[in-house]
């Protein structure tokens, strides 16, 4: 194969075949998680928004958005990533992926690039649909784009560990319903940490995706469980930890090169 004639003309040619492929069935991967999101919405709301304020004044209905949103960001981050991954190990194209001469760092930005662009779509999309519920307020604007960033950015590197390590879908399901999940449950999507006991608020100050959430729903409110600059400080520790993680394996070749 002829060598490329600009340094950015593969990692160009990937992003683009990554958005694309997620793009074509946007029902499924946009449509669907903007759905799911909403029934949450309008089931919780229903449940408790005349009976729980949050951080003093804020409705209950209003609270749940951002983390919704932040849900719908990362779960989609994680699963674009992953699942391309793994499609393209079990079918076999991934040998049209490695074979041209795009470094392993330009591997990685595409993968990820494409994975926040449809975390990011989701997001936007849940918001749009939950408009007609409730009036949000936009605090601190810089501070839901770094979040939402940077969230997106974590889940997407952690998507392609994933598809890396794993070699058949269930143990790539085992990713999603053993650690995604449960971490994106019980990070403050759906409550106060301060409305639990003193122990669990303890746990939940472990968990990454709670400091992911709760720095996001800062930019809405100006309010959080934690000072958004701690928030900043674990997110971006996580990044950096999990970017030299994935880019090391595929500067290796790990599981990807016989």
């Amino acid at each position: 194969m002829a060598p490329e004639t600009h340094p950015l003309t593969g990692f160009k040619t990937l992003l683009y075949k990554e958005l694309l492929r997620f793009w074509k069935v946007s029902f499924q991967t946009v449509a669907a998680p903007v759905l799911t999101a909403v029934l949450y919405l309008l089931i919780f709301s229903h449940v408790l928004d005349r009976h729980v304020t949050v951080y003093g004044n804020v409705p209950y209905t209003a609270f749940l958005v951002p983390g919704l949103v932040m849900m719908s960001v990362l779960q989609n981050a994680f699963a674009n990533t992953s699942s391309s991954l793994i499609q393209s190990k079990i079918t076999g194209s991934i040998v049209f992926v490695l074979l041209p001469p795009i470094s392993y760092r330009a591997f990685y930005a595409a993968y990820v690039l494409a994975a926040i662009g449809r975390g990011l779509l989701v997001g936007v999309g849940v918001i749009v649909a939950a408009l007609p519920f409730v009036d949000l307020p936009l605090a601190a604007p810089l501070w839901i784009a770094v979040f939402a960033l940077a969230g997106g950015a974590i889940l997407a590197s952690f998507g392609i560990i994933a598809g890396i390590w794993a070699d058949k879908f269930d143990q790539l399901a085992a990713f999603q319903n053993f650690l995604i999940m449960p971490l994106t449950m019980l990070s403050g999507v759906f409550y106060s940490i301060h409305s639990l006991p003193a122990v669990w608020q303890q746990v939940s100050h472990l968990n990454p995706f709670f400091y992911m959430i709760d720095g996001f729903r800062y930019g809405f409110f100006g309010q959080s469980d934690v000072s958004p600059w701690i928030s900043l400080s674990v997110v971006s520790a996580c990044f950096a930890l999990l970017a030299g993680l994935t880019l090391n394996m595929l500067a290796r070749g790990y599981k990807l090169r016989a």
